[in-house]
């Protein structure tokens, strides 16, 4: 899976790739973002998470029924937004990832009623393309994954044994997004804009909204606007959250991060230069909370909606690093 990583593509030119109050633990949040500003906690900081050292859920461990119901109270018109990008071979990848769909026509079968059948065999990397949701496995300190699970203790040849996209669940919570792009007046943030702690306290003063725990906190950048487009500046680089604005989230309990751009950060980092993806790191190894990318966020952005109900159902793959996933707001 390495060799698939956006580390790979980009580690060697300096680039960003993919390869205390938070949550309980205690690793102390960034204050200022700065070149020095951040760097993984050991093991005995982030360790056990808040639920204790045999858990494997993380923050998904807030999904409950009750929070299920308070997302379907918002639910007053019935209209539902689509949050996820067409999968097409015309995406942006990174490295060798891939998408290819190849019609299957098969054959008319001899009944009188003369029924054809058609079907595809689509040959991809399925939890790693398109609009998608990563697990924890996806992500490691070292040999580390969330809890501080040792990531070769729990690799098989068919997929990981803990902590799969399978046993992730339906997310079915409240959504607050975020429109950064709008509070600073222009329809895409900069290439390489990070998002800051007062760009969030702004954005909820200036939306009537605030980030609660449970919540999916979901970031508008105006980047999903080159989607299939210009698809070599979407994986160049990309605006997003910085390490204090994500620590500044974590420490409100949500379920999940997402964006419309590829990796929820900013990238390259302007907090580490040149680390990769530390914002991958805190999420979904320190913390335990899922990351959700490559969103499209147009409809939602047009119409100004801060609030909704978010269902993510990630597809079942045993083991799976992530999932791609066709996540809806309901309003």
């Amino acid at each position: 899976m390495k060799t698939l990583s956006r580390r790979g593509l980009f580690g060697a030119a300096g680039c960003l790739a993919c390869g205390g109050a938070h949550l309980g633990l205690t690793a102390t949040p960034v204050q200022a973002q700065g070149a020095a500003g951040w760097s993984p906690p050991a093991a005995a900081q982030r360790c056990p998470s808040r639920w204790g050292p045999n858990d494997r859920r993380g923050a998904m461990n807030l999904m409950t029924p009750e929070r299920a119901k308070r997302a379907a109270g918002l639910i007053r018109t019935g209209e539902i937004v689509e949050l996820g990008h067409v999968l097409a071979q015309d995406m942006p990848f990174f490295g060798t990832r891939r998408f290819d769909v190849h019609l299957k026509r098969t054959f008319m079968n001899p009944e009188a009623n003369r029924r054809g059948s058609n079907e595809e065999l689509v040959v991809t990397e399925i939890g790693q393309v398109g609009t998608q949701l990563d697990a924890f496995p996806h992500q490691n300190i070292g040999d580390e994954a969330y809890n501080c699970v040792n990531v070769p203790s729990i690799t098989s040849r068919g997929g990981f044994t803990e902590m799969g996209v399978d046993t992730v669940g339906t997310i079915f919570t409240r959504g607050v997004m975020l429109d950064i792009a709008a509070l600073k007046g222009v329809p895409v943030l900069g290439d390489d804009y990070e998002i800051t702690v007062a760009d969030i306290e702004q954005a909820q003063q200036r939306q009537n909204i605030r980030v609660e725990e449970a919540d999916a906190v979901i970031f508008h950048t105006g980047w999903g606007t080159l989607w299939a487009r210009d698809n070599a500046r979407y994986v160049r680089s990309c605006p997003g959250i910085g390490v204090a604005a994500a620590e500044w989230v974590i420490q409100r309990n949500p379920i999940l991060m997402g964006a419309d751009n590829w990796p929820v950060e900013c990238a390259p980092s302007k907090t580490m230069p040149g680390a990769s993806l530390p914002v991958h790191q805190i999420a979904l190894v320190v913390n335990g909370v899922h990351l959700l990318e490559n969103m499209k966020l147009d409809v939602l952005a047009q119409r100004r909606q801060s609030e909704f109900a978010l269902m993510v159902q990630p597809l079942k793959i045993k083991g799976g690093t992530g999932s791609t996933v066709a996540p809806s707001a309901l309003f």
